[in-house]
């Protein structure tokens, strides 16, 4: 005979203080546990969608990142001219060589510097990020010593709002422009003209040529292409491949960090659910044993009892993600570890990061409720009706 599944729920009831503490402290474990997993997310999605499937992005080979790239004119060239680049409406090719290279500006605030990073762009950049609007003033004038910033600049640090001055490079840039990037990398950088950039910071050479593909499946034929080229020592790789693993490093400490937190404080939720279970068996014992006298199998007890534990951590679990949800309101910024520059990004949740805080959240119902759970099925009849 199975015990009805009403009879665990009515128990969690009649011992609502105990539950909603149990409870509390599995919502916790959760909620950090998922909060972590919401920040690598985020991390990661900013830098992934931060590039494009269609684009390719050429760098100096063995270099981490465009802050360590260098390509010469000449090689830079030569990649320009290959005839997979897609054409845009002017006949010309939608190539872009750029600078990148990074700034310490003071945070608005609290005056805390900060990389960022400063890329020298050309009339191309924009077409082959179509992501990024102007929201604000003009883009920057060819060969004048003007900027414009990303709206996350713009918010956070000083001097980086629409109008105002940043002196860096020995030269005193204006802002003219602010852009959005949504939720991309580029939101964190200021943009001006490529050559007056890099005359400012005496930089002969660019740090990456990216372009549109033609046709986006020959990518293949393209990497070869470059990498097997004797003239040229670069790499190939598709936007979105060179942004994920910018994101990799970073991703990876706050994972491992997220699990070593939630480990400890897995442990404090888990004895907790022993307690409040071991208690549910001490106080009804003499229920128990009228339960086994009415023909409930060890079984039936076993489950009834492991029921109210997962029920326990399925209520924990369900409030951690509720109040976690509300913390993709928030934006914050750290440093990237490959670029070490400052990039802001937002948490987020998604549906694996539900399931795996649920299955989380269940595992420490099961594993808190497992011990009371047999020790309340392998009680003997005659014992438990005597001592109820």
């Amino acid at each position: 005979m199975i015990v009805p599944f009403s009879y665990s729920l009515r128990n969690l009831w009649t011992r609502r203080l105990t539950t909603v503490l149990t409870a509390s402290g599995m919502a916790l474990v959760v909620f950090v546990f998922a909060s972590i997993l919401m920040l690598a997310e985020g991390l990661q999605k900013t830098l992934v969608e931060t590039g494009s499937y269609d684009n390719a992005i050429v760098i100096r080979k063995a270099s981490a990142s465009e802050v360590q790239s260098g390509i010469e004119r000449k090689q830079a060239s030569i990649v320009e001219t290959d005839p997979e680049i897609a054409i845009a409406g002017d006949g010309k090719p939608l190539v872009a060589k750029e600078m990148v290279v990074l700034i310490g500006l003071p945070k608005r605030g609290s005056n805390k510097q900060s990389n960022v990073v400063i890329r020298g762009i050309t009339d191309r950049s924009l077409m082959l990020r179509p992501q990024i609007k102007l929201i604000e003033g003009r883009m920057p004038t060819p060969g004048s010593a003007e900027v414009m910033a990303g709206l996350s600049i713009a918010k956070r640090f000083n001097g980086g709002n629409m109008g105002e001055t940043l002196r860096f490079g020995m030269r005193e840039w204006r802002i003219v422009g602010i852009f959005d990037a949504g939720n991309t990398g580029f939101t964190s950088e200021i943009w001006g003209d490529v050559d007056q950039l890099m005359q400012a910071f005496r930089r002969p050479v660019y740090s990456s040529v990216t372009f549109k593909l033609r046709d986006s499946s020959r990518f293949g034929e393209v990497k070869r292409r470059i990498e097997g080229d004797p003239r040229l020592t670069l790499e190939a790789k598709r936007e979105t491949k060179y942004y994920l693993e910018q994101s990799e490093v970073m991703a990876k400490f706050l994972r491992i960090l997220g699990i070593s937190l939630t480990v400890i404080f897995s442990l404090g939720a888990i004895i907790g659910a022993m307690i409040t279970m071991y208690t549910a068996v001490a106080t009804r014992v003499g229920e128990i044993g009228t339960l086994r006298a009415l023909g409930f199998q060890r079984t039936s007890i076993l489950t009834a009892f492991l029921m109210e534990s997962l029920l326990l951590g399925l209520a924990g679990g369900l409030a951690g993600l509720f109040f976690s949800s509300f913390l993709q309101l928030i934006t914050i910024s750290t440093l990237n570890f490959q670029t070490f520059s400052e990039l802001a990004f937002s948490f987020t949740l998604t549906p694996g990061i539900i399931l795996r805080a649920l299955a989380f959240a269940l595992i420490m119902g099961f594993v808190g409720g497992v011990l009371p759970a047999v020790r309340a099925a392998h009680m003997n009849i005659v014992d438990a009706l005597r001592s109820g």
